[in-house]
């Protein structure tokens, strides 16, 4: 299935502590389902120090499920994301305003 959310894009979370929120999607995780948003659903991690961190009690970002995330359209609202044609190209377009999302 053709990935409806991809790294780089900018989504609103649908559900959860950080309902409402925005942020770019930092990496997909397909097989899972899931996304990692830069600043969202963050969880203190506890990491051993080492030679190239302090270590300590560490934000970290963590994984949510792509059902939870809606991308951004032009006006700024939540949208789904449709798939067409154009010319021989297959392209993304987001369904409340029609717009192409990559061109």
């Amino acid at each position: 299935m053709a990935a409806k959310l991809k790294k780089g894009d900018n989504v609103v979370v649908l559900t959860g502590k950080d309902k409402g929120q925005q942020g770019t999607i930092s990496s997909v995780d397909p097989k899972s389902g899931k996304a990692i948003v830069e600043g969202l659903n963050m969880a203190i991690r506890h990491t051993r120090q080492s030679a190239n961190n302090q270590g300590g009690r560490l934000p970290k970002a963590l994984p949510m499920d792509l059902s939870n995330l809606a991308i951004l359209d032009k006006n700024g609202k939540a949208s789904r994301v449709g798939f067409r044609m154009e010319g021989d190209k297959k392209v993304r377009f987001a369904k409340t305003t029609g717009d192409v999302i990559d061109a």
